[in-house]
């Protein structure tokens, strides 16, 4: 089978998307099939990898390290070129036009759903703006030009099974438990020294933008600190609120160290490792693959109680709280009361029942011609 997937906004900086094309794409080379990936660049281009085609249309660039593709016309061109059995569509914009190319010429399309519509919006719009109808609206467009949707979470499922999709699929992302694996798991760097003072250490991993909600990060570790809790915190990501929290950390006097965007996954899991809590406070999250790799480190997780990053908590691996700083704080306290060995344990067992090999399992079920 010849795979090719669309993908907008990737880039070395987008985070969970491309992680998941990635893996998904070298997943299916690994299973005996073609794969070919088609995504914006700042020119044509063409490269050979071990997993498969690299394709570059033209797109421009809408924020730091972010390109989109605004005229869909030479991707088509791109797919007439590749033959595909099957597409996968990682966009519900401009890339979606690709299902109606599918339909014309027989090939099967699968549009890979990586956000909730309303709740990505939502930050975004007036209150008064009536954004489930106009979601809905959009998705039903969706749903009648591709052959399934897959979804990751049940969250993530919620808005397309509110308009009775027909071929709607769930599968999880999955999480490299090799990379991310706790400490005592043996590391090739040495972790750093735990502070001689006992310190709680706190991460907050992903994207510094409005939707993400990092403010309850700093927020929660306010709450720490002013009841004695002797805690410090890592944000590891970049974004457009940068330099407010920076303002914000400096102004309350708050321990934090700003990583910015940290290229190495293998020093991002180091972080989580060595990590107590890792907190999660986006409401809007249609999976949380940070909150999972975390987890497979062996911290446990204080997530917001909505959106789809609480699901993947379960058997003491983590607690789902209201999104605002003293719920977070409490989550963490929470955390801390029970023993280590166990909170560590419960966090990994619950990341290993998610595996990368089942993700390309399903996915490949559902790619499958009908």
């Amino acid at each position: 089978m010849r795979v090719v997937q669309l993908a907008n906004l990737y880039s070395p900086v987008s985070g969970g998307l491309r992680t998941a094309v990635d893996m998904l794409g070298r997943g299916y080379v690994a299973a005996g099939h073609e794969r070919a990936l088609v995504v914006p660049g700042p020119a044509y281009g063409r490269r050979e990898t071990e997993a498969g085609t690299v394709v570059t249309v033209p797109g421009p660039s809408v924020a730091p390290g972010y390109r989109f593709v605004l005229d869909p016309r030479p991707v088509l061109r791109v797919l007439a070129r590749l033959r595909p059995d099957v597409i996968e569509v990682s966009d519900k914009a401009t890339l979606a036009v690709a299902a109606r190319w599918a339909r014309r010429n027989g090939v099967r399309s699968v549009l890979f759903s990586h956000e909730r519509l309303d709740a990505v919006l939502s930050p975004r719009t007036p209150g008064w703006v009536p954004l489930e109808a106009a979601a809905d609206g959009w998705n039903r467009r969706l749903v009648r030009a591709f052959d399934a949707i897959v979804v990751t979470s049940a969250f993530s499922a919620a808005e397309f099974a509110r308009i009775g999709a027909p071929a709607l699929h769930r599968v999880p992302l999955g999480v490299d438990l090799e990379t991310f694996r706790p400490l005592s798991a043996g590391r090739d760097t040495a972790p750093r020294p735990r502070p001689p003072d006992g310190t709680v250490r706190l991460v907050h991993l992903g994207r510094l933008s409005k939707e993400k909600r990092p403010e309850l990060a700093l927020a929660a570790l306010g709450e720490l600190v002013r009841g004695g809790v002797p805690a410090r915190l890592d944000l590891v990501g970049a974004g457009p609120r940068a330099a407010a929290l920076r303002r914000e950390a400096a102004r309350e006097g708050l321990p934090v160290s700003f990583h910015g965007h940290v290229g190495s996954r293998a020093e991002v899991a180091r972080l989580l490792a060595e990590a107590d809590v890792v907190l999660a406070p986006c409401p809007f999250e249609s999976f949380g693959l940070a909150v999972l790799e975390a987890l497979a480190c062996g911290t446990p997780v204080v997530a917001a109680d909505r959106g789809a990053a609480w699901e993947l908590l379960s058997g003491g691996s983590g607690v789902a709280v209201p999104p605002h700083g003293a719920a977070f704080a409490a989550g963490v306290r929470e955390l801390l009361r029970r023993p280590e060995p166990l909170r560590r344990g419960a966090a990994r067992a619950q990341a290993e029942r998610y595996p990368w090999h089942a993700t390309v399992a399903g996915m490949l079920d559902v790619l499958a011609p009908h």
